[in-house]
């Protein structure tokens, strides 16, 4: 395998979270006015199901990928740029974020419906911190230093 699969896993992994956010949060969220609160539950139901799963999948590439790439192709933390460290931290708490909204607040709305509001809410402001992390973190990772 060469260290351009690895690369195109990284990036394509990045690509799908990262754009999975920005639908979600831009595009997603403002179309939902148009429904009734009850059907708006529904719809955040079957939409975070799918979303938290591809996201299991695809985050873990993103930290293996990436971990390949930093020590097949760097050598290690010593042998990387800055923009790789800051990849790299932003990567773990993006990832930290990620787990937190899992169990927290999308744990609280599959189990109890009176919390759904509120779960909503939380996952909206989670995934906009990860939002804003996740496009810094593509704009270091391009733009280098």
């Amino acid at each position: 395998m060469t260290w351009g699969v690895v690369l195109a896993v990284h990036a394509l992994c990045a690509t799908i979270w990262v754009g999975g956010m920005f639908f979600a949060l831009l595009v997603l969220r403002p179309s939902l006015v148009a429904l009734e609160p009850a059907q708006r539950m529904a719809l955040h139901a079957l939409v975070f199901k799918r979303f938290f799963l591809v996201i299991w999948h695809a985050m873990p590439l993103q930290l293996i990928s990436g971990y390949a790439l930093l020590f097949g192709v760097y050598g290690g933390f010593s042998g990387a740029g800055p923009h790789i460290h800051v990849m790299h931290l932003a990567g773990l708490i993006m990832s930290g974020v990620f787990v937190v909204i899992f169990f927290g607040p999308w744990r609280h709305f599959r189990n109890d419906p009176a919390a759904r509001p509120a779960a909503v809410e939380m996952i909206r402001k989670l995934t906009t911190v990860n939002l804003v992390l996740g496009l810094a973190t593509i704009a270091v990772a391009t733009i280098g230093f």
